[in-house]
């Protein structure tokens, strides 16, 4: 480190860029850190970073809730995803990461799948 420069990118052998902005601009490029660029070049990020299963570990958790909380499971995380990207749209995002990509696609879906489970909490509790 250069002395009253404070610290810069190559001080250390394990310094390489993160964070959201980072990760954002490589998003505009269409990569994901460790991807090498569209020439075919080494990625500028470092070395190669190995897959995450990440999402395969959320996914089985939010399953482990639903089983043991049931509908009420299912109803609290439709109720978050619906909050979620209601902001998320008022806010001026209109294609999501979401297999349905359009937001009011994913709107509507997580609205029926509250419904659904609304519906099957009270509807037992109906007198026949």
């Amino acid at each position: 480190m250069n002395p009253g420069t404070g610290p810069r990118a190559g001080d250390r052998p394990d310094d390489h860029p993160t964070g959201v902005a980072y990760e954002q601009a490589l998003a505009a490029q269409g990569r994901t850190p460790g991807q090498a660029p569209a020439d075919g070049k080494a990625p500028a990020d470092g070395q190669a970073q190995p897959y995450d299963p990440l999402k395969l570990c959320v996914y089985a958790t939010v399953a482990l809730l639903a089983w043991v909380f049931g509908a009420w499971a299912v109803l609290a995380f439709a109720a978050l995803g619906v909050a979620g990207y209601w902001r998320a749209r008022r806010a001026g995002l209109t294609r999501s990461k979401c297999y349905l990509r359009d937001t009011r696609l994913v709107l509507a879906y997580l609205g029926l799948v509250a419904l659904a489970a609304a519906a099957a909490l009270v509807l037992p509790h109906l007198p026949r």
